[in-house]
């Protein structure tokens, strides 16, 4: 399966809050990757030619973005549990562009760009976390600078391509 992630750069403290919020509540993914924008998620093995070329064809500038508000997504049931992620208000539109571009193929799924903070049993442990992290993190400020192409592998994540705005 193939990914392009856009990676935040962020103020020192910030990427660390980031970082240890994932390592709390969604380990499994913090071993795994750090902190980022997912734009194409699970995307075959016989589209790699045409997302390498998707991104050496990218005019886009590098841009900021500004990490205000945290929502929670419940899974549906018979699950209890919740993600738990945190939406750009500036820099969303620039996100949902390059969302468009690389994946060409409409799925129907509406795309909103987030950075996923946690999986939780139940949904009312992350409404619990959100509250904490809004009053003590937010606004977070950030800005996009590069994106990768990522394969998955038996061992984790092998960069395919990484491209500067």
């Amino acid at each position: 399966m193939l990914y392009v992630v856009a990676w935040p750069v962020l103020a020192e403290a910030d990427e660390t809050a980031l970082r240890r919020l994932r390592a709390l509540y969604h380990p499994r993914e913090a071993d795994l990757i750090g902190p980022h924008f997912t734009l194409v998620f699970g995307a075959p093995a016989d589209r790699e030619a045409a997302l390498r070329a998707a991104l050496d064809d990218l005019r886009q500038r590098p841009f900021w973005f500004v990490l205000e508000r945290l929502v929670r997504h419940d899974l549906p049931p018979p699950s209890r549990g919740a993600y738990l992620y945190a939406t750009p208000t500036d820099g969303a539109a620039e996100l949902t562009e390059l969302h468009e571009v690389l994946n060409s193929q409409a799925d129907g799924e509406l795309f909103e760009p987030h950075l996923t903070l946690g999986l939780f049993e139940r949904a009312a442990e992350a409404e619990q976390v959100a509250r904490i992290v809004e009053r003590q993190h937010l606004p977070m400020h950030g800005r996009v600078e590069e994106l990768a192409l990522l394969r998955r592998t038996a061992d984790g994540l092998e960069t395919l391509r990484s491209v500067q705005l």
